[in-house]
């Protein structure tokens, strides 16, 4: 039996992409352990006033992604994929959703390439 999907109103899933071979990641690990730090003080700082800025509109705070498993019907493997951090955000549209991470300190100040703005999809909605 065929399910609908419906959009979970307002709530999106951000996640921040990173290709840990791209010239963003060579630049990072070329720096020495004192400019990566001064880079992380101010990344840090730059996220913190982000996540001030968003308070309203973060549902859930998510963080960064570990190692990836992945399990199919070959059985159970490491993975690579680009999925470095996530977040849930609610907003008006996705349109409004995506643009909440413009000019965001993961891409701007870390070498994240972008994040990938979802809507939650859920279920039946409930019945009236």
């Amino acid at each position: 039996m065929a399910q609908n999907i419906h959009v979970h109103t307002g709530h999106y899933l951000a996640v921040f992409t990173s290709n840990k071979s791209s010239a963003k990641w060579r630049a990072w690990y070329a720096m020495s352990d004192d400019e990566q730090r001064a880079t992380d003080e101010r990344g840090l700082a730059a996220l913190a006033a982000w996540d001030e800025a968003h308070k309203d509109a973060i549902v859930y705070q998510g963080g960064p992604l570990g190692p990836t498993k992945r399990t199919s019907e070959d059985g159970v493997a490491d993975a690579v994929n680009e999925m470095t951090v996530f977040v849930v955000v609610r907003a008006a549209s996705h349109d409004a959703a995506a643009k909440l991470f413009e000019n965001h300190p993961h891409f701007t100040i870390f070498p994240c390439d972008g994040v990938d703005v979802m809507p939650l999809l859920s279920g039946p909605p409930p019945s009236d």
